[in-house]
């Protein structure tokens, strides 16, 4: 392979497998998963660059660590190259009690370098099945070799899936894939498009554990479906304008860019939907001002702890406990699925 790997923008369409969805057994009840991608600080502004591999914001991790784990919140930590293959940086993650380390993959700073960074190429699905492999092989390979363990879950930096990706983790073992974020398309971008993938997990077709990151419509028109939200697309401020009204609005449950309010109202809404299992996310550099457009200051930084005092007092209240992967590993195997195996989450 050459230095030149052909980067192909497949903007793939997922959705929602019904039939594949997980019959959560009764005893797992609701619960709540936090997931971190912990990864490089680099200016989201700028072009993707491979000398950017500074992982300082990692010393923050342990503070946040042990207000989760106060919370009864074993993290799930999605580590990307720069941070596994950092000795300082891994030791950090790996000595927080109660977490799992998975792995992230961020193609632009991820060996081996043979495509032009670039937008196209920082989704890794859309490179060579080949480099896509190449890149995957040498991320496991890293993580096992500080952690000592093999990681078990892996998500695609951008939520960057290709039509090779799924089966790319299968053969490696991974056992649970968390790239698909519930109601968003990134299209437009040389993404994929999750606008059809709901909050539920599913068995992908390739026997992986989908868990999507969630995304719950509120608002009083929030039972409209699809149609609405793409309308309001091709509107100008369209969204923004069903948002003020109170009407529709779409609200990831995450800290970063969502007030707490919305994300209160967010977790009413689940908890009305039926919802079995949330996952909640953010990023490691968020954690140190200026490193992500979420936090810029320490007024911002305030806004992000905050966010978690009126979140997880929400999710208590509408019956939401926490789980670590392995009890959701357990759980979803003891209660399987919805309907047969085998069906495709790809449109």
């Amino acid at each position: 392979m050459t230095a030149d790997a052909a980067v192909t923008l497949h903007r793939m369409r997922f959705a929602t497998p019904a039939a594949a969805r997980v019959a959560w057994p009764s005893s797992f009840g609701r619960r709540f998963l936090v997931s971190v991608d912990v990864e490089e600080e680099f200016d989201w502004r700028k072009p993707f660059s491979r000398a950017a591999r500074g992982v300082t914001a990692v010393a923050a991790l342990p503070a946040m660590h042990a207000r989760l784990a106060d919370a009864g919140i074993g993290p799930l930590y999605l580590v990307d190259h720069p941070v596994a293959a950092n000795p300082r940086a891994i030791a950090t993650v790996a000595a927080l009690a109660g977490a799992e380390i998975g792995a992230q993959l961020h193609p632009w700073v991820n060996p081996p370098d043979r495509e032009p960074a670039g937008e196209g190429a920082s989704f890794v699905g859309n490179l060579p099945r080949e480099v896509e492999a190449a890149k995957l092989d040498t991320l496991i390979a890293t993580i096992e070799s500080a952690t000592g363990a093999a990681p078990r879950a892996y998500r695609a930096g951008r939520y960057g899936l290709g039509p090779a990706s799924l089966a790319l983790l299968a053969e490696r073992g991974i056992r649970v894939d968390t790239s698909m974020r519930a109601r968003h398309d990134y299209r437009a971008a040389g993404g994929a498009d999750f606008s059809h993938v709901g909050n539920a997990a599913f068995r992908t077709r390739e026997g992986l554990l989908e868990l999507p990151l969630s995304t719950v419509d509120v608002g009083r028109w929030r039972g409209a479906g699809e149609w609405l939200p793409q309308a309001a697309r091709r509107v100008p401020k369209g969204r923004g304008l069903l948002a003020r009204a109170g009407l529709h609005s779409r609200v990831p449950l995450t800290p970063e860019g969502v007030c707490a309010a919305e994300s209160v109202a967010a977790v009413r809404a689940a908890a009305q939907d039926g919802e079995r299992l949330l996952v909640l996310s953010f990023h490691s550099p968020s954690l140190v001002p200026g490193n992500t457009p979420y936090v810029r200051d320490d007024a911002e930084l305030a806004r992000f702890h905050a966010w978690w005092d009126a979140v997880l007092p929400a999710l208590a209240r509408h019956g939401f406990e926490p789980a670590s992967l392995a009890e959701v590993l357990v759980a979803a195997d003891e209660g399987g699925m919805v309907g047969p195996a085998g069906l495709e989450p790809a449109t």
